[in-house]
């Protein structure tokens, strides 16, 4: 009969079969740390631990000091699973600080690399790209100041060393990364401070989430595309912008034949901005808020830029919806169906993310349709004209119409009904404007560039007003 003890037998002498191998993790732990700061600074190790029973391999006290006198300090690095094959590597305590000053510059309270494909990375990055992934990602509690040269970096090179600041980043989490490619990277809870934000002048900024999925072509100046962007609760309050945006959400996938960007919730406190404006520019701005808000000094919009695509008979059908809308003022709606034969090797997904691609296909006719509803804008448009003017606003308005048919003798009659359509908004006989283009067929766009003035005369054009 087996002893009733055999398993355990067995698990102790596989245990100790596989002890020495065990009992290298520490010290490989130990040459590879001190491998990847050795050659840029001083380096100084704490102490360097393993265990059997859970496989793990945890170097403590870590201490590294660049030439150019900043120093790393990192409380422990440790090393989970095989260490050929990590199953996680885990930096605690990491805090980045000026040498001389031991002011920080960065911290991180906790750093997870998932399934990383090394349990350490050289600092200067001599990979092969395929050696570098990531299975999974997580930080938490990222604090940043934005005077260093890490703010620099992330900021791709803007300088916040004159205004200082501090940037806090609640979590990171991240999926499937390298050095090409991120599969997702979510960034939630930010929040900075500063005195120089770059164009934002001195201020703060709040952001809810970041989240992006499908980013590739890292590797290839031009190249990259991004499956989706989703940004939600951007609040700026600086001296040169005051603005909320809600939500923020780019679909950059056209493979499933529909893809495009939506902003929804987008406020901009120009009343605030403008007492923000140097005085001088004050009272002209004041007059510009005044018709783009009716007076309430908040501008809100609203956007969404849609696209889809289908084959059909040998050719592709490209569409377009976009809708715009600035509460109080005016309501912007375009509608555009292009059936095109694309140049060979050329997608229809492509040109959705590179418009240049459309110059050198056929169009076969096509519609294009444009909405313009007034909300509020143009009546105001009027008073402001007859006032610049000094004029009333019966006399200012015959003036434009009387510019409108000026124009129309020298474009023709179809830029004359679009013109007077305008007016009749202005005028407050009419609330939409309606345009309806039809493209010739076997065309392209390169020929209409050539010859710009002659378009009125080689499209379609009605215009209704209601």
């Amino acid at each position: 009969m087996l002893d009733s003890r055999w398993p355990l037998i067995a698990g102790a002498s596989l245990l100790l079969a596989g002890a020495p191998a065990l009992a290298d993790d520490p010290e490989r732990l130990e040459a590879d740390l001190r491998a990847m700061f050795g050659g840029h600074g001083s380096f100084e190790l704490g102490e360097v631990s393993g265990a059997l029973l859970r496989r793990r391999a945890t170097a403590e006290d870590l201490v590294f000091e660049t030439d150019e006198g900043e120093r790393l300090r990192l409380a422990r690095y440790i090393v989970k699973g095989d260490y050929d094959s990590p199953d996680e590597v885990i930096l605690e305590g990491l805090r980045l600080e000026d040498g001389l000053t031991e002011l920080p510059l960065m911290s991180a309270e906790r750093i997870v690399l998932g399934e990383p494909s090394r349990a350490v990375f050289p600092l200067d990055g001599d990979l092969a790209p395929e050696e570098v992934r990531i299975g999974s990602l997580a930080i938490d509690d990222i604090v940043i100041d934005m005077a260093s040269e890490l703010a620099e970096e992330l900021f791709q090179g803007a300088a916040f060393r004159e205004g200082g600041g501090r940037l806090t980043i609640a979590r990171v989490r991240g999926e499937s990364l390298s050095r090409d490619a991120i599969g997702m990277l979510e960034i939630t809870e930010v929040a900075g401070t500063g005195q120089d934000l770059g164009d934002l002048g001195a201020g703060s900024f709040t952001l809810g989430s970041l989240r992006l999925e499908g980013l590739a072509g890292l590797e290839g100046a031009g190249e990259e595309t991004l499956e989706l962007l989703a940004i939600r609760d951007i609040d700026i309050a600086s001296d040169r912008l005051v603005a909320t945006l809600a939500e923020l959400d780019l679909d950059g996938d056209f493979s499933d034949g529909i893809g495009g960007l939506s902003l929804d919730g987008i406020r901009l406190d120009l009343a605030r901005m403008i007492e923000l404006a140097p005085e001088q520019e004050r009272a002209q701005l004041r007059m510009a808020s005044k018709v783009l808000t009716d007076g309430s000094g908040e501008l809100r919009l609203d956007a969404t830029f849609l696209g889809d695509w289908e084959e059909e008979g040998g050719r592709s059908i490209l569409r377009s919806n976009s809708r715009v809308t600035v509460h109080e003022a005016l309501r912007l709606l375009i509608d555009i169906e292009l059936p095109v034969v694309l140049p060979d090797g050329v997608s229809p997904e492509a040109v959705f993310s590179d418009a240049d691609l459309l110059e050198a296909a056929t169009l076969l006719g096509g519609e294009i349709h444009l909405t313009l509803a007034d909300q509020g804008l143009f009546g105001r448009l009027a008073t402001l004209g007859a006032a610049m003017e000094g004029v009333t606003e019966a006399q200012y308005l015959e003036q434009v119409r009387t510019q409108a048919q000026g124009f129309g003798m020298l474009f023709g009659p179809q830029v004359q009904a679009v013109l007077t359509g305008l007016v009749d908004l202005m005028a407050g006989a009419a609330e939409e404007l309606e345009v309806g283009i039809t493209l010739p067929a076997e065309s392209n766009l390169e020929t209409w560039a050539g010859d710009p003035m002659a378009l009125p005369d080689k499209l379609s054009l009605s215009v209704e007003t209601r």
